[in-house]
């Protein structure tokens, strides 16, 4: 069974890149370049899809946003 999950890639501080798969809760991982980060996510998310059950709903995704908030 195949299917597509989304990826939220972000870059931290230390120029890392930083992915999270909002579909599957906890399900992150990081690298230093894009073409690694692709890698280890496909990896992640096949190890999450092992041990998870029932497959989670699928979501259609929207789009990004930034907020910017003061405190």
């Amino acid at each position: 069974m195949k299917r597509t999950f989304n990826v939220v890639i972000e870059r931290d501080a230390s120029g890392f890149y930083v992915g999270v798969v909002p579909e599957l809760p906890g399900c992150h991982s990081q690298a230093r370049t894009l073409d690694q980060l692709t890698k280890r996510m496909k990896e992640a998310i096949e190890l999450y899809l092992e041990v998870k059950e029932p497959m989670p709903k699928q979501l259609n995704f929207v789009g990004i946003q930034q907020i910017e908030v003061s405190y």
